[in-house]
């Protein structure tokens, strides 16, 4: 949102939710109430294949202004917001991860490695709380 560039590799070892998601998108936005008392959660626990949770946010927005509005609204506190401003159908990112629609997300552990998809709320809790490591949060 400030011109700073992320790569998803400086996140290796934490357990990553890739977010794909744009201003406009109504779902998009109410999954966001159930996301951020999840990141506040978990953004320090221990896992068995991961060292903290975090959100990397992929917005599809066209608009910049929109965008950030709905960052600050929604309050998306993790820092690791992109967009390449090229909307749904032409964005980079949309096309390395596929996502051909919003919402849709990406859960991946410390290691880079893909292990669920399109997890929200109770089921996105319940996957975390299987892989803390003895059950157990810092």
């Amino acid at each position: 949102m400030d011109g700073k560039f992320f790569e998803l590799d400086a996140l290796k070892g934490k357990i990553v939710l890739i977010d794909f998601w744009a201003s406009y998108c109504g779902p998009c936005r109410k999954k966001h109430q159930l996301l951020v008392p999840l990141y506040d959660k978990y953004k320090d626990a221990t896992f068995t294949n991961g060292n903290g949770f975090t959100v990397f946010s992929v917005s599809l927005d066209r608009n910049k202004e929109n965008w950030i509005r709905a960052v600050e609204r929604d309050g998306l506190k993790w820092p690791y917001h992109v967009s390449d401003l090229t909307g749904l159908i032409s964005g980079k990112h949309k096309k390395a991860y596929m996502a051909t629609f919003i919402p849709i997300n990406y859960l991946i552990d410390g290691n880079g490695i893909i292990t669920g998809k399109n997890l929200f709320g109770d089921e996105l809790e319940e996957t975390l709380k299987k892989s803390l490591e003895s059950g157990k949060m810092k």
